[in-house]
């Protein structure tokens, strides 16, 4: 019978490893007590025994437990106890661990007992990510910090630091009877032809911060400290951070891999084919191309999202197919392909423990690999791998071979081209493309820049012809070219995603608006860049949770601008979607009341924080916030200003607790005045919002901030029946969930306080007069502030609620259906306030000043739910109608 037992197979382990491998050969008979351990006990017994082996000096000892450790993995590897996760690992721990010891030793042989700092060694490729291969070099920038470096007293420090790395490399490197420790890449510090082997930390960062080369920014999603001083290698690392990931989607990372990884195959054009002598890194389906793969979408979005940045190829497949970037499919058959080729490779190293990455052309050479992994012969193995490395190939060939069409420079070949993309005014355009070719505009002026113009012209030009006014659209276009002041990403952008081409047009088309902000901040396309931007917009608390998140270890100036960033981009995505027709108004009225509460909740609490470092807290005071108007309603628009209370609630005569204490009315009062600013100052990320507080007790002539107390006081003794309305709307946005419903309570109280309805009609009445004299409509279609539009049904909704106690809640759709369910409004209102609210939000993007262009009016019908402008003109005549009537019975109590 056979032997089956976990003994026997590893014992067939190191036969078979003897056999086919000389360096495993002659390493089992150095080391017989580790063969007969990992025999006995297994590979994680025989890894731990190997890594604690070694005697003699440093040097010495490194490569003992090097050879040791080498052997113990690849006996672990063929027995199948370990994955390829495990392998790598304990390569890259061991050579982590190798590198702390020679710089250690390299620092105290020149300065005894001097601490080993002043020194960081970043690892870059393969142990920068902890995937290093079974037998290959490892990619080091080594750095110093010239106050920190311990030297003698006459040594200039950077004589110094060159010293001490020529001896870790000495120490890693040189080969003696007991092999060596680690072979040593030194080559992807910058300009390595010039440059010391080791760098003063504040020049890399210059260098990375102002003519780092394109390769450098896909290198770096490799690197970490690995040794040495780690403190002083990551703050190197935090300070190129934004180098390597852009804030701003970079399609242009795209290019930069096709343009390296069309130099590999032609460099190394040998090892292409696949079959005996094909290279598993570098041919084509390879290892580097899994990478290469990977790195490309990492460089596109990981300066946006930060949870893509895993250094290693298997985590970052992973963690791109979760986020959506990559087909689930793909990176399952990358991951596979990726173990496989990974797997062959180290089989390839363990034979001789050479640097190589080729299969043999020699075939018993070949047989050997396959047997030294348990298959029968080389074209096994060849089979093996044959899927994996066509899979490969034909994933990343759809990556890099996408040649663009570009238009032509003929004159005459250009406008037959203009006229089959369906352009009627082909002249203008010829006259507008030349312009643009000749440079003139800033943006364009830069030959990346213009290369990438030119490659999305096709795109653009196509689904602008297709727009509703494509002469319109042109020029709102060239008005963008024309504002910009760098425009290669947003160029590169629409290259590579045809669809938002079609949404810029609509935009330009119908949305000036939206056109308007796109020209100052083009990086605001960047939120439509997959499609979970058109996903169901979250609700204010997600809202909250994903902005505190993004700043909430950053100094308030920093968050502030991140905030921007988050908000308006996401802000300009929900006006594409109501542009394009992807979302309902109503659903989007609430997605941006949501999107500004949620701003509120994170930009509060950020202030307060940042305030209380000052000042420190009041003890069992708290802050809340109301929203009126149409915030409070659930109803804003893209233009909506954010009417706001600012009420706290602290006991009488208490202090803040800080250094530069505060009493509680000054406190809360200042802690508003800065929420407003954060919320409405400019910063480089644009404007925010509009805060307008005048709806506080005493308008403008009152504290920006009122104690519950007062408020409720001034509520029940003075307050005017326009600021009893405007409480109708009302409800909290900030606060704690005990504070919030306590003043949910109050006002609700408020609201119910016994009034005279003839007194609350006849000031209304005169209100809305006012109103209307002071602020008149601004046409014929001002379905806000014209006759039947949402402020008469306003008033008329808030004067039934203050003299009936029925329907009090802020959101006017469901006043009107309580009001209706009571038998106080028609029911019909609530359709007409549904429409009139349709309307309100898309023309505040199409047609902000008053009706919409002819070619815009058709956009507006079938977002607001009707089959062309002749029948929206008609139903929202009859719906002012009825709320005219409505608002003129309320008044005048019929």
């Amino acid at each position: 019978m056979n032997d089956t037992t976990p003994q026997a197979h590893r014992g067939a382990i190191v036969d078979r490893a003897s056999r086919h491998a000389p360096f495993l050969r002659d390493a089992i008979a150095a080391l017989p007590d580790l063969a007969e351990s990992f025999v006995t006990d297994g590979a994680q017994a025989t890894i731990a025994q190997a890594l604690a082996s070694g005697s003699g000096d440093v040097g010495a000892a490194l490569r003992q437990r090097r050879r040791a450790l080498a052997m113990a993995v690849a006996l672990g590897d063929l027995a199948g106890e370990l994955s390829l996760e495990e392998v790598t690992t304990a390569l890259s721990r061991f050579a982590d661990d190798a590198l702390d010891l020679a710089v250690a030793t390299a620092i105290t042989e020149r300065v005894p007992d001097a601490e080993p700092q002043g020194l960081a060694v970043l690892a870059l490729g393969k142990l920068g990510s902890g995937e290093l291969n079974y037998s290959s070099d490892i990619d080091l920038i080594l750095l110093f910090d010239p106050c920190t470096l311990p030297r003698r007293e006459r040594d200039e420090p950077g004589e110094a630091a060159v010293r001490i790395g020529k001896r870790i490399v000495e120490l890693l490197q040189a080969r003696t009877g007991d092999g060596y420790v680690q072979r040593v890449d030194l080559r992807l510090r910058p300009s390595p032809e010039v440059t010391p082997i080791v760098l003063p930390v504040d020049a890399a960062i210059t260098h990375y911060e102002s003519s780092a080369l394109p390769w450098e920014r896909a290198a770096f999603i490799r690197a970490r400290a690995a040794g040495g001083d780690k403190a002083l290698g990551q703050r190197f690392l935090d300070e190129i951070k934004p180098f390597v990931w852009r804030r701003a989607v970079d399609f242009g990372a795209i290019d930069e891999i096709r343009q390296v990884s069309l130099r590999i195959r032609d460099h190394y054009a040998q090892g292409q084919a696949f079959g005996p002598g094909y290279d598993l890194k570098r041919g084509q389906g390879g290892i580097r191309e899994v990478e290469f793969f990977t790195q490309v979408p990492q460089l596109i979005h990981g300066g946006r999202e930060p949870g893509l940045r895993a250094p290693a190829t298997l985590d970052a497949l992973r963690d791109l197919a979760a986020a959506g970037h990559l087909e689930r499919e793909v990176a399952a058959a990358l991951a596979e392909a990726y173990r496989a080729l990974r797997t062959a490779e180290h089989r390839v190293q363990m034979i001789d423990d050479q640097q190589t990455h080729r299969l043999p052309l020699d075939p018993a050479a070949l047989d050997a690999v396959a047997r030294l992994g348990g298959l029968d012969d080389g074209s096994t193995l060849l089979a093996s791998l044959a899927p994996h490395v066509e899979a490969v190939s034909r994933q990343f060939d759809k990556l890099v071979d996408q040649p663009s069409k570009r238009l032509s420079i003929d004159p005459a070949l250009l406008r037959d081209e203009l006229a089959k993309l369906g352009f009627t005014d082909v002249e203008t355009v010829v006259r507008r493309i030349g312009d643009w070719r000749s440079g003139r505009a800033k943006a364009l002026r830069s030959a990346p820049a213009l290369a990438a113009f030119e490659a999305m012209l096709p795109t653009l030009l196509e689904a602008i012809a297709r727009a509703g006014d494509p002469a319109h659209a042109l020029n709102r276009f060239a008005d963008v070219v024309e504002r910009m002041p760098s425009g290669v990403n947003l160029f590169r952008l629409l290259e590579a995603r045809p669809l938002l081409a079609d949404y810029l047009a609509r935009v330009l088309s119908h949305a000036p608006v939206l056109a308007e902000q796109l020209a100052v901040r083009p990086a605001l396309l960047d939120g439509l860049v997959d499609d979970s931007s058109f996903d169901q917009p979250p609700d204010a608390a997600m809202i909250s949770t994903l902005l505190s998140s993004a700043i909430v270890n950053e100094p308030l100036d920093r968050a502030l601008e991140l905030a921007r960033r988050m908000i308006n981009e996401r802000r300009f995505a929900y006006g594409v979607q109501l542009v394009a027709g992807v979302r309902k108004p109503m659903l989007m009225a609430a997605a941006y009341s949501d999107l500004a509460e949620g701003a509120i909740d994170a930009l509060a609490a950020a202030t307060e924080r940042d305030f209380a470092e000052s000042h420190g807290r009041v003890a069992g005071g708290e802050m809340v916030i109301l929203a009126l108007g149409r915030l409070g309603g659930r109803a804003l628009t893209n233009a909506s200003d954010l009417d706001l209370i600012f009420l706290f609630d602290a006991a009488a005569g208490s202090a803040s607790d800080g250094a530069k204490s505060l009493t509680a009315t000054d406190y809360y009062n200042r802690l508003a005045s800065r929420i407003v600013a954060s919320l409405s100052v400019p910063t480089a990320a644009g404007p925010l919002y509009e805060v307008d507080t005048r709806l506080r007790p005493e308008g403008a002539k009152g504290m920006l901030a009122v104690h519950v107390a007062a408020f409720d006081a001034y509520q029940r003794e003075q307050a005017w029946t326009w600021e009893r309305m405007a409480l109708t709307r009302a409800r909290p946005v900030y606060g704690t969930r005990e504070g919030r419903a306590r003043i949910t309570t109050l006002i609700d109280t408020l609201l119910r306080l016994p009034t005279d309805p003839a007194a609350t009609r006849a000031d209304a009445k005169r209100m809305r007069w006012e109103m209307a004299r002071h602020k008149p409509p601004t046409g014929s279609l001002d379905i806000k502030l014209g006759e039947g539009g949402l402020v008469d049904l306003e008033f008329a909704v808030q004067t039934l609620q203050l003299t009936s106690g029925v329907g009090l809640d802020p959101n006017m759709a469901l006043a009107i259906a309580a009001l209706a369910t009571g038998g106080l409004i028609d029911p019909v209102l609530a359709q007409d306030f549904d429409l009139l609210t349709r309307m309100l939000v898309i023309m505040r993007l199409v047609a902000p000043g008053g009706e919409p262009a002819t070619a815009s009016q058709q956009l507006v019908a079938t977002v607001c739910g009707l089959p062309d402008w002749p029948a929206l003109l008609d139903a929202q005549a009859a719906a002012r109608q009825r709320i005219a009537a409505t608002w003129q019975e309320v008044r005048n109590d019929r």
